[in-house]
């Protein structure tokens, strides 16, 4: 094998092996058959080398990376590679035996044989709206064990001999209410690891084995270049802390980290974290990596490639048992919204060691899952839907509104979307004007989304993170505003629910209003520019004034 290869061929071939990479998601999306797949884009591809490195990942979900990364690792320590064959693809989703982050999210894995020889993986990932449990949507901070999240699924072959394997397929369709998008979107898996395989081998067949050595490369310049970054900033011993809700108002759960900052490495220590939780917002092992790669990047260099070569910089370590790597059979649903917590308090010490891009808190996106009759007789649904937050203000701008923050991805379910497929009305979906804290650079605001019901059998269960403790400012900027589930708002059987609730009914007529949190503000309000607080003033900003059944002026 070459073992040198020229700068240019390497940036080719690594350019070549993100497209195969987003070419694989485009594939996904389009032959899925879930509006939360086809039309939110919940889902993630990868790409791996034969050691099981990342060497290329579609821009789209973060967090589904490190479930990828597990589920490769899982494959390669359960087959020895001489049993893993061409046409071979396999399946998992256990965050404690199969590398996954929470069950709804399944991985699909394929080996890559050029020349009778394993060259690479291809991989991805999607969030299937409901794969079993107690409640539809398989995903409720409510559960109190990973038995009652749903199907949990090991590594296992799901394709012999680019054959599906009809056993394995009958247990997951039989666990999910819905097998009829179940099966429709393992197919589009299926598939985008076809075109990732043909995309591969593609390369290979025009480089050859400089194709190894130009990976090599790229993964060593990524290295390289991300110990320049960490470099470039202040060493030393940076601490934080953060809090996930609790069941009850008030109650919390503390993350803490110490970071150090070294030559070349950065070192994460969460010692000092809550015990893992008896609700579902602990935080696997695999989500915990994912986030921390996905802010550390954000923050020191946005621009770095998105493989394994920067990875090797950085260390983690967590205490087992904690809230940050739990044990089984701990739930861990909800950990996606819990790491908009852990991605603020990562960006919090990381702020400390580089105060010129600084960051306040955020508010993480809130989720809901609607189930009940369908639209055709006879049917049944599951809407899986996240509603969006706003991100904490920079030390030099403001927030950014209505956005998933941090290592969360995915889109809004489009109102035409929901409307056609599901008896639900979106009444109103705006802005939450005056949630984010103020400052001289101000958080981004929230989002306000109601829900009409229109027929009865309607159940919801909801789960959020700042609900009860807020994004908090940084530099004497103001904290953003807790969010809030309100059911029929402004009618006399007003009722604002809790940070977690499951199966809650939604007779016909009911209305179910979601207001997510909005994100801190940066350095107090009186240096806040003449210019912004006049846009401010155009745009209807100012300090909170949301309370429960009141919705501020648009």
């Amino acid at each position: 094998m070459n073992t040198t290869v020229d700068a240019i061929t390497a940036e080719v071939v690594s350019r070549h092996l993100f497209s195969i990479s987003e070419e694989m998601g485009a594939t996904l999306i389009r032959a899925s058959f879930s509006p939360n797949i086809k039309e939110r884009a919940d889902c993630s591809t990868a790409l791996f080398d034969r050691e099981g490195r990342v060497i290329a990942q579609a821009q789209r979900v973060p967090i589904h990376l490190g479930s990828m990364i597990g589920a490769v690792n899982a494959i390669r320590a359960r087959f020895d590679e001489a049993e893993i064959k061409p046409g071979d693809m396999f399946v998992a989703n256990d965050p404690y035996s199969g590398g996954g982050s929470h069950l709804p999210d399944i991985n699909v894995i394929a080996p890559v044989f050029w020349r009778d020889r394993l060259v690479a993986y291809v991989a991805n990932i999607a969030h299937h709206a409901d794969v079993g449990g107690m409640v539809p949507g398989s995903e409720a901070a409510v559960c109190r064990s990973i038995f009652q999240e749903g199907i949990r699924i090991p590594p296992v072959r799901i394709m012999r001999g680019n054959v599906p394997i009809k056993d394995v397929l009958d247990i997951i369709l039989l666990n999910s209410r819905t097998p009829d998008e179940r099966v429709g979107d393992l197919n589009a898996q299926f598939a985008s690891n076809v075109t990732g395989i043909r995309g591969v081998l593609a390369l290979f067949d025009r480089y050859g084995e400089t194709t190894e050595a130009a990976i090599a490369a790229y993964l060593d310049y990524t290295r390289r270049r991300f110990i320049s970054a960490i470099n470039s900033i202040k060493p030393g011993v940076y601490r934080s802390e953060d809090f996930l809700d609790g069941e009850g108002p008030g109650e919390t759960a503390r993350l803490a980290l110490t970071l150090t900052v070294g030559e070349g490495r950065l070192d994460f220590d969460f010692e000092g974290s809550a015990p893992q939780l008896s609700w579902a917002r602990n935080i696997p092992d695999q989500a915990l990596i994912a986030t921390i790669y996905t802010v550390t990047k954000s923050l020191l260099d946005p621009d770095v490639p998105a493989n394994a070569g920067y990875f090797d910089t950085i260390d983690v370590r967590a205490p087992k048992g904690s809230v940050v790597q739990p044990v089984a059979p701990a739930p861990v649903g909800c950990r996606s919204i819990s790491c908009g917590v852990l991605g603020d308090m990562i960006a919090a010490a990381l702020s400390q060691a580089m105060p010129g891009k600084a960051i306040a808190g955020s508010g993480p996106h809130h989720l809901a899952v609607f189930a009940g009759p369908g639209t055709q007789e006879g049917s049944y649904f599951v809407n899986y839907e996240t509603i969006a937050g706003g991100m904490g203000a920079r030390a030099y701008r403001d927030g950014m509104d209505a956005v998933r923050v941090h290592a969360s991805g995915a889109s809004n379910l489009p109102i035409e979307t929901l409307e056609h497929a599901y008896p639900l009305r979106l009444e109103r979906y705006a802005l939450r004007d005056h949630s984010g804290g103020a400052g001289k650079y101000r958080g981004g605001t929230g989002v306000i989304r109601d829900y009409r019901a229109l027929v009865d059998g309607i159940h919801v269960s909801l789960s959020s993170e700042r609900q009860h403790v807020p994004a908090p400012g940084l530099e004497d900027g103001g904290n953003g505003e807790v969010g809030r589930f309100i059911l029929n708002p402004g009618r006399p059987d007003e009722r604002v629910l809790s940070s977690a609730e499951a199966d809650v009914a939604l007779p016909k007529g009911a209305l179910l209003s979601i207001r997510t949190p909005g994100g801190g503000a940066y350095g107090p309000p009186s240096e806040r520019s003449v210019e912004a607080l006049a846009q401010d003033v155009r745009e209807g900003r100012g300090p909170s004034k949301d309370v429960p059944g009141k919705v501020s002026a648009m």
